[in-house]
């Protein structure tokens, strides 16, 4: 997936507020860009670090910009957590995912459960319908695991138990972890950041959810996915 515009590199002065981030541009001028990510962020939110900004196409909006990637350990990784639902429904359109191929209709933000919508809803004449929930993953706290979540979400585990009662009920239910950078071989649950979350999950994987897990490739023009990980349980 292209960014529409070429990113724009500057150096973090600091985040706050969640959603705020003051940017030191190369060329010298200081922006406030839109942080569309509600986590921790830990290790990608320091004071100095290389960032890239998205230019805003809409005059009238009030942030001109979008922090979209952080380097990390040597490495660009995606902090925009609306990205990964868009990256994830074209690489589906597009084929790539074979875990879940066979399924000619996609469709997205569709109501189900409690007052829930998911994220991907794949359908074919024949079978169950099968449930995509996404998630971005950003957290990497060792050698090569991502970890999720990196903060506690209770919205998260309320998708884990509405997936694992569609799984009950007889439909394909799969969490999709979306690892925003290249760096990792598998994925792990933080459970000691969420111990809750990670009940959510035993919970669900015995009530037949199944988890996939991709990483993906990073430039300052384009993001795409690239291959699937491992995934494990913390000891």
């Amino acid at each position: 997936m292209d960014f529409p515009d070429p990113l724009i590199r500057g150096r973090l002065l600091r985040r706050y507020k969640r959603f705020l981030a003051d940017v030191e541009l190369e060329c010298g001028a200081a922006v406030v860009a839109h942080c569309a990510n509600p986590g921790s962020m830990t290790g990608l939110a320091e004071a100095g670090c290389e960032v890239w900004l998205s230019p805003a196409r809409n005059p009238a909006r009030k942030l001109k910009y979008s922090w979209e990637l952080t380097t990390a350990g040597g490495h660009l990784v995606g902090i925009n957590t609306s990205v990964p639902n868009g990256l994830v429904a074209s690489a589906l359109e597009d084929g790539r995912i074979p875990e879940l191929a066979g399924y000619p209709t996609l469709r997205r933000e569709v109501r189900y459960g409690k007052n829930s919508r998911i994220d991907i809803l794949l359908e074919t004449p024949g079978r169950p319908p099968c449930y995509v929930e996404i998630k971005s993953v950003t957290l990497k706290r060792g050698a090569e695991a991502a970890e999720f979540p990196d903060s506690v979400t209770a919205r998260g585990t309320k998708h884990l138990e509405e997936l694992a009662l569609m799984a009950a009920k007889g439909a394909r239910a799969v969490m999709f972890y979306l690892v925003q950078r290249p760096d990792c071989t598998r994925l792990e649950i933080a459970a000691d950041i969420d111990p809750a979350y990670d009940k959510a999950l035993s919970i669900a994987l015995s009530q037949g959810l199944e988890v996939l897990c991709y990483s993906c490739t990073l430039s300052p023009r384009t993001i795409d996915l690239d291959r699937r990980l491992g995934f494990a349980r913390q000891a």
